[in-house]
């Protein structure tokens, strides 16, 4: 007797064992297996040889075409086609290794959020609906380097602190994207908001146009507005642009221009672009000023690609623009009026 229940126990123990084993096979994959988390970065590192009116002077840039960053990203789904996303991301200075912003880590990137078939909420620091990817996909150069004169003449906020974002999902050609600022203590201007920032884009076979405009508040407050139409013809994208921006204070731009510019794919890895650029004093000081253009991007791999780029800059009376990047200071004009001109040659690594 004591013989045949021992036998039985055992049993049990075995089924006990395998529904065990069998659970954790089937429910852990579905609970966990989808999350990911990804490590990802850029560096980007170029020689630049200016003359801003005074002589060429030779200096090192980092994120001059696109800022030297690295960052984490991830993504949990939670049913339905939903997933909650968050987005750790650092700029630095692949120059000498300092971080983009002295005390900061995470200056470019540090929001939670969820997105599905219903689009995306973000909250926290993000980039301008304005600066990524909108800026870059309406210029030939990217809105990137000292090429760029749609760069070198504009003027929006790239960064953003308590954000609320909401990216709608892609209907029929038409993206758009609406963030709010929450104000920072201490800042009692903006009716509430630091900020708003609004952008649309639509896209047809080979043509896309699209705008975006942007508000803040309190100090370095700035209205701005941006639009372009790019249109694809076998191997050559034309670009045309226009912006105009205004900001409060006395010595603050105030300003519109333009930008055309085109970009010819000689082999999938090999591309060129020109342009030009204009932009006009609207404060009544005629310090208008205007830039020629050109570059020549190479992909050597998925990750790796060599870009050479070059501009003329001619101001004009006492105006004080000059060739800069996208995280790239540029050398101040010798004297206000001075042409300022460039060359640069640079490497981007991805991974």
């Amino acid at each position: 007797m004591i013989g045949k229940w021992q036998h039985r126990w055992r049993c049990l123990r075995r089924v006990r064992v395998f529904v065990a084993l069998g659970t954790l096979l089937v429910v852990t994959p579905c609970a966990w297996a989808q999350a990911s988390v990804t490590l990802y970065g850029v560096i980007d590192t170029s020689v630049e040889i200016t003359n801003p009116g005074g002589g060429w002077v030779t200096r090192m840039d980092s994120g001059a075409y696109r800022g030297s960053r690295f960052g984490m990203r991830g993504s949990e789904p939670i049913g339905d086609g939903t997933s909650i996303l968050f987005a750790l991301e650092n700029g630095f200075s692949s120059a000498n290794g300092t971080l983009a912003t002295a005390g900061t880590l995470f200056n470019r990137q540090a929001w939670i959020g969820a997105g599905g078939p219903w689009g995306e909420v973000r909250v926290g620091q993000q980039y301008s609906p304005i600066y990524i990817p909108f800026k870059g996909e309406i210029d030939a150069f990217g809105a990137g380097t000292i090429a760029s004169g749609l760069n070198n003449f504009s003027k929006i906020t790239p960064y953003v602190s308590n954000a609320i974002t909401y990216l709608l999902p892609h209907i029929a050609g038409f993206d758009a994207t609406v963030m709010m600022a929450l104000r920072a203590p201490g800042d009692n201007n903006g009716n509430g908001l630091a900020g708003n920032f609004e952008t649309v884009s639509y896209r047809y076979g080979p043509l896309r146009i699209a705008y975006a405009h942007q508000q803040t508040h309190g100090s370095g407050a700035l209205r701005a507005n941006m639009g372009g139409v790019t249109y694809e013809i076998e191997k050559t994208t034309l670009f045309a642009d226009w912006f105009n921006g205004a900001g409060s204070g006395a010595s603050a731009l105030h300003n519109d221009g333009i930008a055309v510019s085109l970009r010819y794919a000689f082999t999938v890895r090999l591309n060129a672009s020109l342009g030009y650029a204009y932009v006009r004093d609207l404060s009544g000081k005629d310090n208008d000023a205007d830039q020629f253009s050109a570059m020549c991007e190479y992909n050597f791999s998925k990750t790796l690609l060599f870009y050479a780029s070059a501009g003329w800059l001619r101001n004009r009376n006492d105006a004080t623009f000059t060739l800069r990047g996208v995280n790239v200071i540029g050398l101040p004009p010798t004297w206000p009026g001075a042409p300022v001109r460039g060359v640069q040659l640079g490497m981007i690594d991805r991974f």
